[in-house]
């Protein structure tokens, strides 16, 4: 039989984080390649899932979302950032933000419709843009000479649009760079999405998980801004619960009417239990939530500086999971080589960042690493990539 996948998605192979994760596993190598914590969350979270199975919630929920998860993403969003949404109408929960962002690009972008995203781009963008058959526009992250930052050139971001551009797609805080992006950032985009009359879908998942007094700035809060964006969070980086595969998405109600009526054909509903676990979580948890993002502070300073001593050059992290590390110092060039060498070699997994660009050579020189792990898990990499440093 001649190859069954359809053309255009058979540049996806195996996804990154599988090799690395088994790369890993084959050489008893510490995974800081995917970005998923070893610790649980709240325990009453936990166990309030458990209770709702036990009584009797297991089977299909309403497809948009069980009333209490819908009604508590209203609140907390109204909560935090002044923005309310129709329970109703503009709040519908998915199989984790990922669904979410499938369905939203499945419903709004046709074949030929250009999509403006943010690389380096967490890669089911690039997958779901092209299997809707949109065509990606990337706009590139780079570090700031003063600031170290990750950041973008406004010239180019308005470089990117052009008349068959539908959307664009932005992730703050962002995963792998860890910027967050600023209001001032967020008014660039606004300003295009306004004048061009474009969809913005933003990706918040790591809303609560920006450091050192940096805010989180949603899109959907800026002048002219709530009636043309379409927003994906989760619990899983909210409560480090990211095997539940629980989120939402909220919006106006074409956009998020848009959602239903092709997520119904997805996955029709997420998992009921867990939906009243996190609805109370939301509602309960705030404090929780504070301190993870406290301890994942100083798990970022604590990885970073390790990752210095190694011989990496260690860019600006404001949030997320990740720190980006450039390996240049070490006289290397290529990311891809190098991640695949390291579990055997030093005995630690990194995700090689050149994947998550469309433009590969602007991240040929960088590696992803994930601190949501215990320090003890930390620490030891460090002294495996040391160790490993000295040898080289």
């Amino acid at each position: 039989m001649d190859e069954p996948l359809i053309e255009r998605m058979r540049a996806y192979g195996e996804t990154v984080f599988a090799e690395m994760t088994r790369l890993a596993t084959e050489t008893g190598a510490v995974n800081l390649g995917q970005g998923f914590p070893d610790t649980d969350g709240p325990a009453s979270l936990l166990e309030a899932a458990a209770r709702h199975i036990r009584e009797g919630v297991n089977q299909y929920p309403p497809g948009p979302g069980h009333p209490e998860l819908r009604r508590a993403v209203s609140r907390y969003r109204a909560r935090h950032y002044g923005t309310e949404y129709d329970p109703d109408t503009e709040v519908h929960a998915t199989v984790g933000a990922t669904a979410g962002i499938a369905a939203a690009l499945l419903a709004l972008v046709d074949r030929g419709d250009e999509v403006v995203v943010f690389e380096p781009m967490y890669d089911s963008y690039a997958a779901m843009i092209t299997l809707a058959g949109g065509v990606r526009r990337p706009v590139t992250l780079r570090p700031d000479p003063a600031t170290g930052r990750f950041t973008f050139d406004p010239a180019e971001l308005r470089a990117a649009v052009g008349p068959r551009t539908r959307m664009v797609l932005v992730n703050t805080p962002h995963n792998p760079t860890g910027t967050v992006f600023t209001a001032e950032e967020l008014e660039h985009v606004a300003a295009v999405c306004r004048e061009h009359d474009l969809i913005a879908f933003t990706d918040e998942v790591y809303e609560f998980l920006a450091f050192d007094g940096r805010p989180h700035v949603p899109l959907a809060s800026l002048p002219g801004m709530r009636e043309r964006t379409l927003t994906a969070s989760s619990a899983g980086k909210m409560f480090a619960v990211t095997g539940w595969k629980t989120g939402w998405v909220t919006g106006p109600e074409p956009l998020v009417g848009a959602v239903r009526r092709v997520n119904q054909f997805l996955t029709f509903s997420a998992n009921g239990a867990l939906q009243l676990a996190v609805a109370e979580a939301l509602d309960t948890q705030g404090e929780w939530v504070a301190a993870q993002r406290d301890t994942l502070r100083g798990k970022r300073d604590r990885l970073a500086a390790g990752l210095a001593d190694a011989g990496f050059d260690v860019g600006v992290c404001e949030g997320t999971y990740f720190v980006m590390a450039d390996i240049r110092p070490l006289g290397r060039t290529d990311g891809v080589e190098l991640a695949r060498a390291l579990p055997r070699e030093a005995g630690v997994a990194a995700i090689p960042a050149q994947v998550f660009y469309d433009r590969q050579e602007e991240g040929a020189h960088l590696l992803r690493f994930a601190f949501c792990k215990e320090d003890a898990v930390l620490d030891e990499a460090v002294a495996r990539l040391s160790a490993w440093h000295g040898k080289a």
